[in-house]
């Protein structure tokens, strides 16, 4: 992994076999993120896991061995007491060109993933809503 910050934007570069979350999270520690928004991610990733919420607790996850394309990568990271929250949406797409996405759970860099991410110093925390089952987002 490479990273380098310039004006608030973090630019981030991950190679072959990189968990893209652990990854986030050592780019996190090392630029000392509070709150960053993902602009931009694109590259291809591996034994990736997609999920679609359902209902508390179900995000009816999918499984893919097979490298597919990352078209896009968009979310919120925030610092929170247990370290870091993601809240990350992926495109992806496959040989045959056919996108598929939803919230990605799991993913392994296959050839390059390359990430810019914002970084703000607003203070936003997530809490478990009983109506819902989701980890909301909200502003301190």
């Amino acid at each position: 992994m490479q990273s380098k910050e310039s004006n608030g934007l973090i630019f981030v570069r991950l190679f072959p076999n990189e968990d893209i979350y652990e990854s986030l999270k050592e780019v996190c520690a090392k630029h000392n993120v509070t709150t960053a928004v993902i602009l931009s991610g694109v590259g291809q990733l591996k034994k990736f896991r997609l999920g679609y919420f359902v209902k508390k607790n179900d995000y009816a996850p999918e499984f893919f061995e097979e490298p597919h394309e990352l078209l896009a990568l968009n979310g919120l990271i925030s610092k929170g007491a247990n370290g870091y929250d993601f809240h990350l949406h992926a495109v992806l797409g496959n040989r045959e060109k056919k996108a598929i996405g939803g919230h990605l759970i799991e993913g392994i860099v296959e050839v390059t993933c390359e990430l810019v991410l914002l970084k703000s110093d607003a203070k936003l925390f997530r809490r478990i809503e009983e109506a819902t089952g989701l980890a909301g987002l909200f502003v301190e």
